[in-house]
Protein backbone atom coordinates (compact mmCIF):
# COMPACT_ATOMS: atom_id res chain seq x y z
CA UNK A 1 0.00 0.00 0.00
CA UNK A 2 1.38 3.56 -0.92
CA UNK A 3 2.48 5.70 1.58
CA UNK A 4 0.58 8.90 3.41
CA UNK A 5 0.61 12.51 2.46
CA UNK A 6 0.70 14.61 5.85
CA UNK A 7 -2.99 15.49 5.14
CA UNK A 8 -3.73 11.83 5.42
CA UNK A 9 -1.53 11.55 8.58
CA UNK A 10 -3.68 14.20 10.02
CA UNK A 11 -6.92 12.81 9.18
CA UNK A 12 -6.20 9.15 10.19
CA UNK A 13 -4.85 10.26 13.61
CA UNK A 14 -7.93 12.17 13.80
CA UNK A 15 -11.00 9.47 13.50
CA UNK A 16 -8.34 6.68 14.91
CA UNK A 17 -8.73 4.75 11.54
CA UNK A 18 -6.42 4.76 8.01
CA UNK A 19 -8.23 7.21 5.38
CA UNK A 20 -7.37 8.03 2.35
CA UNK A 21 -8.62 10.89 -0.01
CA UNK A 22 -12.54 10.51 -1.01
CA UNK A 23 -13.27 8.59 2.27
CA UNK A 24 -15.63 10.63 4.53
CA UNK A 25 -14.72 10.37 8.48
CA UNK A 26 -15.90 11.89 12.19
CA UNK A 27 -12.66 13.51 12.62
CA UNK A 28 -11.99 15.17 16.19
CA UNK A 29 -11.03 18.99 16.36
CA UNK A 30 -8.00 20.34 18.34
CA UNK A 31 -8.94 24.11 17.97
CA UNK A 32 -11.70 26.38 16.96
CA UNK A 33 -12.64 30.08 16.56
CA UNK A 34 -14.65 32.26 15.54
CA UNK A 35 -14.45 36.09 14.46
CA UNK A 36 -16.92 39.09 14.72
CA UNK A 37 -18.25 38.82 11.08
CA UNK A 38 -19.06 34.84 12.27
CA UNK A 39 -19.34 34.41 16.14
CA UNK A 40 -22.78 35.89 16.27
CA UNK A 41 -24.20 32.92 14.32
CA UNK A 42 -21.74 31.07 15.91
CA UNK A 43 -23.40 31.91 19.27
CA UNK A 44 -26.94 31.70 17.99
CA UNK A 45 -26.37 27.60 16.26
CA UNK A 46 -25.06 27.01 19.27
CA UNK A 47 -27.72 27.86 21.65
CA UNK A 48 -30.13 25.82 19.64
CA UNK A 49 -28.30 23.00 20.08
CA UNK A 50 -29.06 22.67 23.27
CA UNK A 51 -25.66 21.85 24.44
CA UNK A 52 -24.94 23.92 27.94
CA UNK A 53 -21.04 24.17 27.74
CA UNK A 54 -18.05 24.26 24.97
CA UNK A 55 -16.60 20.90 24.30
CA UNK A 56 -13.73 22.29 26.09
CA UNK A 57 -12.89 26.06 26.71
CA UNK A 58 -9.41 26.22 26.14
CA UNK A 59 -9.94 24.72 22.45
CA UNK A 60 -12.00 27.37 21.09
CA UNK A 61 -11.73 31.21 21.13
CA UNK A 62 -12.97 34.54 19.51
CA UNK A 63 -11.22 37.16 17.94
CA UNK A 64 -12.59 40.95 17.76
CA UNK A 65 -10.74 41.99 14.80
CA UNK A 66 -12.89 42.39 11.57
CA UNK A 67 -14.46 45.82 12.68
CA UNK A 68 -11.75 46.93 15.90
CA UNK A 69 -12.41 49.09 17.26
CA UNK A 70 -16.29 49.20 16.05
CA UNK A 71 -17.78 51.44 13.73
CA UNK A 72 -21.31 50.97 14.22
CA UNK A 73 -23.97 50.58 16.99
CA UNK A 74 -24.83 47.04 15.26
CA UNK A 75 -21.44 46.22 15.26
CA UNK A 76 -21.04 47.40 19.18
CA UNK A 77 -23.76 44.61 19.62
CA UNK A 78 -22.17 42.02 18.06
CA UNK A 79 -19.16 42.84 20.07
CA UNK A 80 -21.22 42.90 23.66
CA UNK A 81 -22.45 39.24 22.21
CA UNK A 82 -19.35 37.75 21.90
CA UNK A 83 -18.12 39.03 25.22
CA UNK A 84 -20.75 38.10 27.27
CA UNK A 85 -20.96 34.45 25.71
CA UNK A 86 -17.47 34.65 26.70
CA UNK A 87 -17.88 35.58 29.79
CA UNK A 88 -20.53 32.92 30.57
CA UNK A 89 -18.48 30.26 29.33
CA UNK A 90 -14.82 31.02 30.70
CA UNK A 91 -13.80 31.34 26.82
CA UNK A 92 -11.11 33.72 25.45
CA UNK A 93 -11.74 36.51 23.56
CA UNK A 94 -8.98 38.52 21.74
CA UNK A 95 -10.75 41.88 21.71
CA UNK A 96 -10.43 45.48 19.93
CA UNK A 97 -6.63 45.74 19.15
CA UNK A 98 -5.41 42.66 19.77
CA UNK A 99 -4.69 41.61 15.94
CA UNK A 100 -6.07 39.11 12.87
CA UNK A 101 -7.14 35.94 13.90
CA UNK A 102 -4.62 34.09 12.05
CA UNK A 103 -1.50 36.51 13.49
CA UNK A 104 -2.96 36.04 17.39
CA UNK A 105 -3.84 32.44 16.98
CA UNK A 106 -0.95 31.44 16.06
CA UNK A 107 1.50 34.01 18.44
CA UNK A 108 -0.08 32.60 20.90
CA UNK A 109 0.96 29.23 20.56
CA UNK A 110 -2.51 27.88 20.63
CA UNK A 111 -2.20 25.76 17.13
CA UNK A 112 0.76 23.07 16.31
CA UNK A 113 1.98 20.55 13.62
CA UNK A 114 -0.18 17.78 13.31
CA UNK A 115 -3.59 19.04 14.77
CA UNK A 116 -6.62 19.44 12.94
CA UNK A 117 -8.02 23.19 13.27
CA UNK A 118 -11.23 25.09 11.73
CA UNK A 119 -12.00 28.29 11.57
CA UNK A 120 -15.40 30.22 10.49
CA UNK A 121 -12.89 32.49 8.22
CA UNK A 122 -11.76 31.52 5.17
CA UNK A 123 -8.27 31.85 5.42
CA UNK A 124 -8.38 29.82 8.47
CA UNK A 125 -5.72 27.54 5.67
CA UNK A 126 -3.11 30.08 7.19
CA UNK A 127 -2.15 27.68 9.90
CA UNK A 128 -1.15 25.25 7.75
CA UNK A 129 2.44 26.73 7.86
CA UNK A 130 2.77 25.36 10.99
CA UNK A 131 1.98 22.00 9.41
CA UNK A 132 -1.26 22.11 10.94
CA UNK A 133 -4.26 21.08 8.80
CA UNK A 134 -6.93 24.16 9.09
CA UNK A 135 -9.36 25.24 6.71
CA UNK A 136 -12.32 27.38 7.01
CA UNK A 137 -16.31 26.30 7.50
CA UNK A 138 -19.17 27.76 8.35
CA UNK A 139 -20.75 29.08 11.35
CA UNK A 140 -23.08 26.09 11.87
CA UNK A 141 -20.68 23.65 11.39
CA UNK A 142 -18.37 25.54 14.18
CA UNK A 143 -20.84 25.56 16.43
CA UNK A 144 -21.10 21.88 16.22
CA UNK A 145 -17.88 21.49 16.46
CA UNK A 146 -17.98 23.64 19.69
CA UNK A 147 -20.92 21.76 21.16
CA UNK A 148 -19.03 18.32 20.53
CA UNK A 149 -15.15 18.33 19.63
CA UNK A 150 -15.71 16.57 16.67
CA UNK A 151 -17.02 17.27 12.92
CA UNK A 152 -17.54 15.46 9.84
CA UNK A 153 -14.67 15.53 6.63
CA UNK A 154 -14.44 14.20 3.03
CA UNK A 155 -10.51 13.29 3.07
CA UNK A 156 -8.94 15.56 -0.14
CA UNK A 157 -6.69 14.52 -2.51
CA UNK A 158 -3.04 16.80 -2.15
CA UNK A 159 -1.35 18.80 -5.07
CA UNK A 160 1.94 18.95 -4.39
CA UNK A 161 4.19 22.37 -5.21
CA UNK A 162 7.73 22.28 -5.57
CA UNK A 163 9.37 25.74 -5.25
CA UNK A 164 12.69 25.68 -6.62
CA UNK A 165 15.62 28.35 -6.43
CA UNK A 166 16.19 31.42 -5.11
CA UNK A 167 13.99 34.79 -5.33
CA UNK A 168 15.54 38.10 -7.05
CA UNK A 169 16.38 41.53 -5.22
CA UNK A 170 12.37 42.60 -5.06
CA UNK A 171 10.86 39.48 -5.23
CA UNK A 172 9.08 37.98 -2.75
CA UNK A 173 6.64 35.54 -1.15
CA UNK A 174 3.64 37.50 -2.30
CA UNK A 175 4.85 37.73 -5.63
CA UNK A 176 5.33 33.81 -5.64
CA UNK A 177 1.97 32.74 -4.57
CA UNK A 178 0.66 35.44 -6.99
CA UNK A 179 2.54 34.12 -9.53
CA UNK A 180 1.12 30.66 -8.72
CA UNK A 181 -1.87 31.71 -8.42
CA UNK A 182 -1.94 33.39 -12.10
CA UNK A 183 -0.49 30.65 -13.42
CA UNK A 184 -2.88 27.75 -12.00
CA UNK A 185 -6.22 29.75 -11.59
CA UNK A 186 -8.94 30.33 -9.32
CA UNK A 187 -10.31 26.74 -8.85
CA UNK A 188 -7.82 24.62 -9.77
CA UNK A 189 -7.31 23.38 -6.35
CA UNK A 190 -10.86 22.64 -5.74
CA UNK A 191 -11.33 20.66 -2.52
CA UNK A 192 -7.69 20.02 -2.60
CA UNK A 193 -5.17 20.13 -0.13
CA UNK A 194 -1.79 21.85 -1.20
CA UNK A 195 1.41 20.96 0.01
CA UNK A 196 4.18 23.31 -0.65
CA UNK A 197 7.70 21.73 -0.98
CA UNK A 198 11.50 22.66 -2.12
CA UNK A 199 14.42 23.88 -1.14
CA UNK A 200 13.00 27.75 -1.73
CA UNK A 201 10.08 26.89 1.34
CA UNK A 202 13.20 25.09 2.97
CA UNK A 203 14.65 28.47 3.14
CA UNK A 204 11.53 30.25 3.69
CA UNK A 205 11.18 32.28 6.98
CA UNK A 206 7.90 31.95 9.03
CA UNK A 207 6.35 34.90 8.36
CA UNK A 208 7.21 34.10 4.51
CA UNK A 209 4.89 30.60 4.95
CA UNK A 210 2.06 32.14 6.43
CA UNK A 211 1.91 34.32 3.50
CA UNK A 212 2.05 31.49 0.95
CA UNK A 213 -0.29 29.40 3.03
CA UNK A 214 -2.95 31.78 3.91
CA UNK A 215 -3.48 32.16 -0.04
CA UNK A 216 -3.82 28.53 -0.63
CA UNK A 217 -7.86 29.08 -0.93
CA UNK A 218 -7.05 31.61 -3.67
CA UNK A 219 -6.33 28.52 -5.56
CA UNK A 220 -9.46 27.12 -3.86
CA UNK A 221 -8.07 24.54 -1.95
CA UNK A 222 -9.01 23.56 1.24
CA UNK A 223 -5.84 23.82 3.05
CA UNK A 224 -2.22 24.81 2.03
CA UNK A 225 0.55 22.45 4.06
CA UNK A 226 4.42 23.00 4.63
CA UNK A 227 6.16 20.69 6.41
CA UNK A 228 7.34 21.40 9.91
CA UNK A 229 11.27 21.65 10.19
CA UNK A 230 13.14 23.67 12.55
CA UNK A 231 12.05 26.98 11.13
CA UNK A 232 8.65 25.88 12.57
CA UNK A 233 10.11 24.63 15.58
CA UNK A 234 12.29 27.70 16.60
CA UNK A 235 8.81 29.78 15.95
CA UNK A 236 6.72 27.72 18.12
CA UNK A 237 9.30 27.99 21.42
CA UNK A 238 9.38 31.65 20.82
CA UNK A 239 5.44 31.39 21.24
CA UNK A 240 5.63 29.31 23.97
CA UNK A 241 3.42 27.18 22.22
CA UNK A 242 0.91 25.43 23.96
CA UNK A 243 0.23 22.38 21.57
CA UNK A 244 3.42 19.21 21.58
CA UNK A 245 3.98 19.61 17.75
CA UNK A 246 5.34 17.10 16.22
CA UNK A 247 7.57 16.43 12.95
CA UNK A 248 5.25 15.33 10.66
CA UNK A 249 6.01 14.73 6.56
CA UNK A 250 4.48 12.87 3.90
CA UNK A 251 5.65 9.39 3.02
CA UNK A 252 8.32 9.25 0.20
CA UNK A 253 5.95 6.59 -1.79
CA UNK A 254 2.67 9.06 -0.61
CA UNK A 255 0.68 9.59 -3.63
CA UNK A 256 -0.72 12.94 -4.91
CA UNK A 257 -2.94 13.75 -7.22
CA UNK A 258 -0.27 16.08 -9.32
CA UNK A 259 2.92 17.51 -8.70
CA UNK A 260 3.95 20.49 -9.98
CA UNK A 261 7.40 22.71 -10.45
CA UNK A 262 8.21 26.47 -10.58
CA UNK A 263 12.08 27.75 -10.58
CA UNK A 264 11.55 31.37 -7.92
CA UNK A 265 14.32 32.70 -9.98
CA UNK A 266 12.28 33.48 -12.75
CA UNK A 267 9.78 35.10 -10.85
CA UNK A 268 9.01 39.08 -11.04
CA UNK A 269 7.28 41.22 -9.16
CA UNK A 270 3.57 40.23 -9.52
CA UNK A 271 0.01 42.22 -9.73
CA UNK A 272 -3.37 40.62 -9.13
CA UNK A 273 -5.18 43.23 -10.96
CA UNK A 274 -9.00 44.27 -10.52
CA UNK A 275 -11.75 41.82 -9.90
CA UNK A 276 -9.73 38.10 -9.37
CA UNK A 277 -6.79 37.33 -7.62
CA UNK A 278 -5.69 34.80 -10.54
CA UNK A 279 -5.97 37.84 -12.88
CA UNK A 280 -1.83 38.50 -12.41
CA UNK A 281 0.74 40.10 -14.49
CA UNK A 282 4.38 41.18 -13.98
CA UNK A 283 4.94 44.58 -12.75
CA UNK A 284 5.94 45.95 -15.76
CA UNK A 285 3.09 45.09 -17.85
CA UNK A 286 1.19 47.58 -15.16
CA UNK A 287 4.27 50.47 -14.12
CA UNK A 288 2.12 54.06 -14.87
CA UNK A 289 -1.16 52.84 -13.27
CA UNK A 290 -1.99 55.54 -11.30
CA UNK A 291 -2.79 55.02 -7.67
CA UNK A 292 -5.25 56.96 -4.75
CA UNK A 293 -4.44 54.26 -2.27
CA UNK A 294 -1.81 52.17 -0.36
CA UNK A 295 -2.47 49.65 2.24
CA UNK A 296 0.50 47.67 4.02
CA UNK A 297 -1.35 44.85 6.75
CA UNK A 298 -4.05 42.18 6.98
CA UNK A 299 -3.49 38.46 7.61
CA UNK A 300 -1.50 38.14 4.32
CA UNK A 301 1.32 40.70 4.80
CA UNK A 302 0.78 42.36 8.00
CA UNK A 303 3.42 40.59 10.11
CA UNK A 304 6.77 42.59 11.41
CA UNK A 305 8.75 41.03 7.95
CA UNK A 306 6.34 42.46 5.60
CA UNK A 307 6.07 45.95 7.72
CA UNK A 308 10.59 46.07 7.58
CA UNK A 309 10.27 45.68 4.14
CA UNK A 310 7.58 48.72 3.34
CA UNK A 311 9.69 50.80 6.01
CA UNK A 312 13.08 50.06 4.19
CA UNK A 313 11.51 51.31 0.72
CA UNK A 314 9.92 54.48 2.18
CA UNK A 315 12.73 55.71 4.72
CA UNK A 316 13.97 59.23 4.08
CA UNK A 317 11.42 59.10 1.18
CA UNK A 318 7.23 60.09 1.30
CA UNK A 319 4.34 59.20 0.35
CA UNK A 320 3.36 60.93 -2.98
CA UNK A 321 1.04 64.01 -2.17
CA UNK A 322 -1.97 62.57 -3.76
CA UNK A 323 -1.82 58.96 -2.19
CA UNK A 324 -3.28 57.72 0.84
CA UNK A 325 -1.05 55.29 2.90
CA UNK A 326 -2.77 53.20 5.33
CA UNK A 327 -0.37 50.42 7.46
CA UNK A 328 -2.35 48.16 10.06
CA UNK A 329 0.08 45.54 11.78
CA UNK A 330 -1.40 41.87 12.41
CA UNK A 331 -1.42 42.25 16.13
CA UNK A 332 0.01 44.33 18.97
CA UNK A 333 2.90 42.36 19.76
CA UNK A 334 4.28 43.37 16.10
CA UNK A 335 2.69 47.00 16.49
CA UNK A 336 4.68 46.95 19.84
CA UNK A 337 8.20 45.69 18.00
CA UNK A 338 7.65 47.78 14.88
CA UNK A 339 7.05 50.48 17.37
CA UNK A 340 10.75 49.78 19.58
CA UNK A 341 12.85 49.12 16.31
CA UNK A 342 11.89 52.33 14.98
CA UNK A 343 9.49 51.09 11.99
CA UNK A 344 6.29 52.96 13.04
CA UNK A 345 8.61 56.00 13.38
CA UNK A 346 9.52 55.88 10.09
CA UNK A 347 5.61 54.83 8.36
CA UNK A 348 4.73 58.53 10.40
CA UNK A 349 7.17 60.17 8.64
CA UNK A 350 6.71 59.38 5.48
CA UNK A 351 3.26 60.37 5.49
CA UNK A 352 1.61 56.83 6.04
CA UNK A 353 -1.35 56.29 8.68
CA UNK A 354 -0.91 53.88 11.22
CA UNK A 355 -4.30 52.40 12.30
CA UNK A 356 -5.31 49.52 15.33
CA UNK A 357 -3.92 46.51 14.63
CA UNK A 358 -6.59 43.91 13.23
CA UNK A 359 -8.20 43.64 9.33
CA UNK A 360 -7.76 47.40 8.95
CA UNK A 361 -9.29 48.49 5.39
CA UNK A 362 -9.28 44.76 4.04
CA UNK A 363 -12.58 43.75 4.70
CA UNK A 364 -14.44 47.30 4.29
CA UNK A 365 -15.95 48.18 7.30
CA UNK A 366 -13.95 51.59 8.12
CA UNK A 367 -10.46 52.74 8.13
CA UNK A 368 -9.96 53.55 4.49
CA UNK A 369 -12.82 53.03 2.31
CA UNK A 370 -11.95 54.25 -0.93
CA UNK A 371 -13.87 56.14 -3.30
CA UNK A 372 -15.72 55.33 -6.83
CA UNK A 373 -13.56 54.88 -9.10
CA UNK A 374 -10.45 54.99 -6.95
CA UNK A 375 -7.21 52.71 -7.59
CA UNK A 376 -5.95 50.97 -4.58
CA UNK A 377 -2.87 48.91 -4.04
CA UNK A 378 -2.90 46.45 -1.15
CA UNK A 379 -0.99 43.47 0.40
CA UNK A 380 -4.39 42.18 0.74
CA UNK A 381 -5.51 38.32 -0.58
CA UNK A 382 -8.80 39.25 -2.42
CA UNK A 383 -9.52 42.28 -4.55
CA UNK A 384 -13.02 41.17 -5.50
CA UNK A 385 -15.44 44.17 -6.39
CA UNK A 386 -16.74 45.62 -2.95
CA UNK A 387 -13.92 44.05 -0.78
CA UNK A 388 -12.88 47.25 0.66
CA UNK A 389 -16.43 48.32 1.42
CA UNK A 390 -16.68 49.92 -2.69
CA UNK A 391 -17.84 48.28 -5.64
CA UNK A 392 -16.62 51.03 -7.67
CA UNK A 393 -13.62 50.74 -6.89
CA UNK A 394 -10.18 48.74 -7.89
CA UNK A 395 -8.32 46.93 -6.37
CA UNK A 396 -4.66 45.86 -7.13
CA UNK A 397 -2.82 43.27 -4.88
CA UNK A 398 1.29 43.03 -4.57
CA UNK A 399 3.71 42.54 -1.88
CA UNK A 400 4.77 45.05 0.87
CA UNK A 401 7.38 46.37 -1.50
CA UNK A 402 5.69 46.70 -4.36
CA UNK A 403 2.63 48.68 -2.38
CA UNK A 404 5.67 50.71 -0.82
CA UNK A 405 7.05 51.64 -4.01
CA UNK A 406 3.95 52.60 -6.00
CA UNK A 407 2.82 54.88 -2.70
CA UNK A 408 6.07 56.59 -2.78
CA UNK A 409 5.51 57.35 -6.33
CA UNK A 410 1.96 57.54 -7.25
CA UNK A 411 1.68 54.67 -9.57
CA UNK A 412 2.24 51.42 -9.59
CA UNK A 413 5.97 51.07 -9.52
CA UNK A 414 8.59 47.87 -9.86
CA UNK A 415 9.96 48.10 -6.23
CA UNK A 416 12.92 46.56 -7.61
CA UNK A 417 14.43 50.21 -8.62
CA UNK A 418 14.98 50.39 -4.77
CA UNK A 419 16.95 47.65 -4.33
CA UNK A 420 19.89 48.28 -6.36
Amino acid sequence: MAGKTITEKIFSAHCNKAVRPGDVALCDIDFCFGQDGTSSLIIDAFRKLGTKKPFNKNRFCMVIDHSAPSPSIGVSEVHKKMRSFAKENNVKVFDVGCGVCHQVIPEAGLVGPGDLVIGADSHTCTYGALGAFSTGMGSTDLAVALASGKNWFKIPETVKIVLKGRPGKGVYSKDVILYIIGDLGADYCTYKAVEFSGDYIKRLSMDGRFTITNMAIEMGAKAGMVEPDEITFKYLRGVKCKVKGKKLKSDSDARYSEILEYDVSKITPQVARPHTVDNVSPVSKLKGTEIDEAFVGTCTNGRLEDLKIAASILKNRCVHKYVKMIVAPASMAIFEEAVNNGIISTFIKAGAAVVSPGCGPCVGTHNGVPAKGENVISTANRNFKGRMGNPDAFIYLASPATVAASAIEGRITDPRKYFK
